[in-house]
């Protein structure tokens, strides 16, 4: 049988290191999988197997710095870790016997004890003496910290097995994002990233462990590990294993092309998740450290960790152009730095992200028929919410300039009228009281507004320094003790500080905290889109997807559906992977809804590069009318995950959970406002007056900026008036405002 595609040009930039203790580690591996049983009499390798993986040698490309016995440890995890991945392939993947495979799986938590006492039960068969033997030879001498994320990530190693089984039985390939999420479990790169830290002896400090910019380096790192695997073991995988999840199957099913488009693709994916790697790394780490006060020597640990991860990525491309484990026959030897061609170096991709023209001419956004299957359902309460929105942002200030400075007024009554957002409260809380509705229209019309208010007033003044004062300050406006939160300064500080009040008051600390942290997390993310905008920089679509959840506020008004909906229903089962992937997937869906309509807001009026469809333009180089589609694909497969895990996964859930028939009532409520979520985020847009494109002429001819200057009496002849015009920006140099006296020292 022919090979079934080229293998690319990879994006290698780091040279591969061998470590000198190969031969110890190769010596010690064999005893010690005899030892296990995970040799002749297993029914899954022969010593002729092992041999010819020659996981040693992964392990020694790597992991090229550590001493012998650490090499001989790392190397007995990965020996490990793959006998699991065949035996339970050929005891369980082959049978399709997905409830034997959770028995299977449930056992192995309890070979990794948490405490100080190790002792775990009597192993059953070679994985659980494996894990048996290396758990008390790892855990010594780290944190709990650490023995906690790596126990995680061993969990989710093992547990998400289950996913690719069930995928396995009803012959069903995941969605693009599904697979990129999914495969950061079950592919194990997390796990590895953990097993760097130990062979490099240096620990990420807790407090920082779960930040953004550690987290995208490990996501990073995991994304381009698994995708390189992708393209090596589509053959063995797909073709002889018959497996579903292999990322070049999945473009080949999404995109409807052929496995060579499709190996290109996943190629292009991996080195742009590479390249994020190195952004993060470059650009994120300093102001990370500074943030948190981290010392030098744990800034030197973070940094040895971050160069472990490296040799991760070229020492794993070696030896998959080695081992017999993959498809490599044909395989293209990376090129040396500096005879490679631009797009393998140079990075053509990489210049071409920063490379967008602004404002460019695109017409009116072309709506394609949108997969939305689910029933709108509006509040009789919406007329009256409609007058009380107006009167809450103009009592709030959101119709003024801010802290008296001229050019920060960026709504004003018609704006507010025009976008409506009561209409979309309506639609995602049909069945609220009036009260409640109006909360909801208070919240939407705060995060709209602060969507609105950072890029037109830090972003002309490029001052993000002044932004994160902003954010900061935010902060004090949610105190989870309900106290009196300092004076607020401007409309952003004011609005919060009622509509928390409003919202919290009734609600255990618990639920509190969950809903601040929510917000925090938009804030936040209004900063990294603020930071791109600046840069000129068009994301990596990864990265995208996972920052625009936070960025449209999909998070913060999904927390508030949960919070209405959680009482009968144990709050672990909201961290499960099916509960996890149902509302990423809801609110991707809605926020790919939002990237079609204000596609021509975005790119022409507001000169920005966050949007989903350009993303993709971007990535592909394509045009307007194939990204287009492409979105619009992408949504739809997010609403079929849905449905498919409400179908499928959620029953499995509620049996393992026990759930009683309160509980279940309460799940299938929730499930019914994810529902009403979508279906009111889908009528919104196609109704409300803010992104079709006389509403936008509109909105920025009445759009007028001032340029800074002296003020006081008699000054306003000073000023110059600047009117907005479609094409060109539209902030004057302001003064930022929200943080008041704070963001002048900033």
């Amino acid at each position: 049988m022919s090979q079934p595609f080229e293998l690319p040009d990879f994006y290698q930039p780091y040279p591969a290191r061998l470590n000198p203790h190969l031969n110890e580690a190769r010596a010690h591996s064999t005893r010690w999988a005899r030892d296990m049983g995970m040799l002749e009499g297993s029914g899954v390798w022969e010593e002729a197997d092992l041999d010819a993986h020659d996981y040693p040698l992964m392990c020694a490309y790597t992991h090229p710095d550590c001493d012998g016995a650490e090499l001989s440890l790392i190397t007995d995890w990965y020996v490990w870790v793959f006998f699991f991945d065949d035996h339970f392939l050929e005891v369980f993947k082959r049978t399709g016997d997905l409830k034997g495979g959770k028995r299977y799986l449930d056992r192995l938590a309890a070979f990794m004890p948490m405490g100080l006492d190790l002792t775990v039960p009597e192993p059953a068969g070679p994985v659980e003496a494996g894990l048996a033997d290396l758990w008390p030879r790892t855990v010594p001498g780290m944190s709990a910290d650490w023995r906690a994320r790596f126990a995680e990530s061993t969990r989710n190693l093992l547990d998400e097995s289950l996913w690719e089984l069930a995928n396995i039985n009803r012959g069903r390939v995941a969605n693009p994002v599904e697979y990129i999420e999914m495969r950061r479990k079950v592919g194990g790169a997390p796990w590895s990233a953990g097993l760097v830290e130990h062979a490099v002896a240096a620990e990420v400090p807790a407090r920082i462990a779960a930040s953004r910019p550690m987290r995208v380096l490990r996501d990073s790192f995991s994304d381009a590990v698994h995708l390189r695997n992708d393209l090596f073991s589509y053959e063995r995988e797909v073709r002889d294993e018959g497996e579903l999840s292999n990322g070049v199957l999945v473009l080949e099913t999404f995109l409807g092309c052929g496995t060579q488009e499709a190996a290109e693709a996943v190629n292009d994916l991996l080195t742009s998740r590479m390249q994020q790697f190195e952004h993060t790394a470059a650009f994120e780490l300093g102001p990370l450290f500074a943030e948190h006060a981290i010392d030098p020597i744990g800034a030197a640990e973070v940094l040895a960790y971050v160069k472990g991860l490296q040799d991760w990525q070229s020492g794993g491309h070696e030896w998959h152009l080695r081992s017999s484990r993959y498809m490599n026959a044909r395989a293209r030897a990376s090129r040396p730095l500096g005879m490679s061609s631009a797009i393998d170096v140079l990075g053509a991709k990489r210049l071409r992200n920063f490379a967008h023209v602004p404002y460019p001419r695109v017409g009116p956004s072309r709506i394609p028929d949108l997969y939305v299957p689910f029933d709108l359902k509006l509040s009789p309460h919406l007329d009256r919410s409609r007058r009380h929105t107006v009167d809450w942002c103009r009592e709030t200030g959101m119709l003024e300039p801010q802290n008296r400075v001229v050019g920060t007024a960026v709504w004003d009554e018609a704006k507010v009228i025009d976008y409506d957002l009561p209409l979309c409260a309506a639609g995602l809380h049909p069945d609220a009281s009036p009260e409640e509705l109006d909360l909801a229209s208070f919240w939407l019309a705060w995060g709209t507004y602060g969507d609105d208010y950072f890029p037109a007033v830090f972003g002309g003044t490029r001052n993000l320094s002044a932004a994160k004062v902003c954010v900061d300050r935010l902060k004090e406006f949610m105190p989870l003790d309900c106290s009196a939160p300092p004076p607020p300064v401007g409309a952003l500080e004011r609005g919060l500080a009622d509509i928390w009040a409003r919202t919290a008051g009734p609600m255990p600390v618990k639920d509190r905290r969950e809903l601040r942290a929510s917000v925090e997390d938009m804030c936040a993310a209004w900063l990294w889109e603020l930071a791109g905008e600046i840069a000129h920089h068009i994301p990596d679509p990864v990265d995208y997807l996972e920052m625009r959840r936070h960025t449209f506020g999909s998070k913060l008004t999904m927390s508030l559906c949960r919070l209405r909906r959680s009482k009968a229903i144990p709050s672990e089962l909201y961290a499960t992977g099916p509960m996890v992937a149902l509302q990423n997937a809801i609110m991707d869906a809605g926020m790919l809804v939002n990237d079609v309509f204000s596609y021509q807001k975005e790119i022409e009026f507001d000169g920005e590069v966050h949007n989903g469809v350009l993303v993709v333009q971007n990535f592909f180089d394509c045009d307007y009318p194939a990204a287009l589609e492409i979105v619009n694909d992408l949504m739809a497969s997010r609403v079929r995950q849905f449905e498919h895990i409400v179908a499928h996964e959620l029953p499995i859930v509620c049996a393992d959970f026990g759930l009683d028939a309160d509980a279940r009532q309460d799940l299938d409520a929730f499930v019914a406002e994810l529902r009403d979520w979508l279906a009111g985020v889908a009528h919104w847009h196609r109704h409300c007056s803010r992104y079709d494109e006389p509403s936008l002429l509109r909105h920025h001819r009445a759009t007028q900026w001032r340029i800074g200057g002296p003020t006081g009496l008699g000054t306003s002849a000073a000023l110059i008036e600047l009117t907005g015009a479609r094409g060109g920006p539209w902030a004057g140099s302001t003064t930022p405002s929200c943080a008041g006296a704070a963001a002048e020292s900033a």
